[in-house]
């Protein structure tokens, strides 16, 4: 997901075939679901095991040390990107800031660092910040009252953003909130769709993590009518890209509000890759396992290298085939240096003692390892 979404930003060549190539799916909703189905695994057995409270602790721990890089990318946004693009010989890197020279820097800085204002490439991480912070309340109200209301109130307001809940929510807001921040200036993702992906990526994660998710049976009984929304899917995406219209169905398919069939070929293409896992498994080079481990360093070292794809672009609509080799060699050469620094550590801090019992035979690994290799 990772390399895929690296490919997609980057101001190259390869992002023309790489945008949404297999149907209606984009490498977003990989990247959102597997964030979830992991931290519900690993943050509910680490409940079991040590307690709700030292979960609660380590999950707020872990949100902080994410705002933090967010952080990070934020003043590069504004002290390093925002000079280079207000000489004006920068179109790319302006357009992503444009809110910034608008509302002027203490507005734009405020409401950046409160997670209101999210620039384009800047909004996965706020929206990843935010349902992590509240995944150790879904944890708790769980093991209350059982993750049925739960995941039906989450699909309610999935439902509800699919008719516009999020540009009501945002009017109704700005009565009451002294900002007047455009709703586009608030990132790409309308989050009242994407945090029921979210909630059924800990759902599942839990499950897994106690064994209790017969994943594999699910996907023998889905594979044929998966296959078959595979392909209608595959199909009715490269008949749009070569101009045919969705009309008014096009809500259907919409990504930032997560429309139905999108839901439906996440669905199918997770139920294909389950039951051909066994192929797909030399897959999980030793490269890609690492940048699993340390997916959060390698995203965000992406990003860095996406500001600088924008600098080199300049008035120019696409990089010299030279600049596009040397950016790609570039950022996937710092995104491996940044899995090799971080990937040890991101092991450690997310070892379990108890997961040792529930290995098969053979070499034991760490659960990020495995987590990565999965």
């Amino acid at each position: 997901m990772l390399v895929w979404i690296t490919l997609t930003h980057l101001p190259t060549a390869a992002s023309t075939y790489v945008n949404q190539p297999f149907g209606f799916v984009s490498a977003a909703e990989g990247f959102i679901f597997l964030s979830a189905l992991f931290t519900g695994r690993i943050y509910d057995r680490m409940a079991l095991r040590d307690g709700y409270g030292s979960m609660t602790l380590k999950l707020w721990l872990r949100t902080l040390r994410l705002y933090g890089y967010h952080a990070i990318l934020l003043a590069f946004a504004f002290l390093v990107a925002i000079p280079i693009a207000s000489r004006g010989n920068r179109p790319g890197l302006h357009n992503l800031l444009d809110y910034y020279f608008m509302a002027g820097a203490k507005r734009s800085i405020t409401e950046a660092a409160l997670l209101i204002y999210r620039p384009p490439l800047l909004d996965i991480l706020p929206m990843y910040i935010i349902f992590l912070a509240l995944t150790s309340v879904a944890l708790l109200l769980a093991r209350r009252i059982g993750w049925r209301p739960i995941l039906s109130v989450a699909s309610i307001i999935w439902l509800f953003a699919q008719f516009g809940f999020r540009s009501a929510e945002h009017n109704f807001m700005m009565r009451f909130i002294p900002t007047h921040i455009p709703l586009n200036e608030m990132g790409s993702f309308d989050l009242w769709a994407w945090q029921f992906l979210w909630i059924l990526g800990i759902w599942m994660g839990v499950r897994w993590g106690r064994e209790n998710l017969p994943v594999g049976n699910w996907a023998r009984w889905a594979v044929f009518p998966a296959a078959l929304i595979l392909i209608t899917g595959f199909k009715l995406r490269h008949a749009v890209s070569h101009g045919f219209l969705l009309g008014a169905s096009e809500f259907l398919f919409d990504k930032w509000h997560l429309g139905p069939f999108r839901l439906l070929n996440f669905a199918a293409g997770a139920t294909v890759l389950i039951c051909f896992q066994s192929i797909l498994k030399p897959l999980a080079i030793r490269p890609l396992v690492m940048m699993g481990q340390s997916s959060l360093q390698v995203f965000c070292v992406h990003l860095l290298c996406c500001f600088a794809g924008l600098t080199l672009l300049g008035h120019a609509s696409m990089l010299s085939s030279w600049k596009q080799f040397g950016l790609l060699t570039v950022t996937f050469a710092a995104m491996l240096l940044t899995a090799k620094l971080f990937s040890k550590v991101e092991a450690q801090q997310e070892r379990q003692p108890s997961v040792e019992q529930h290995l098969g035979p053979g070499p034991r690994e760490n659960p990020s390892a495995q987590s990565a290799a999965a």
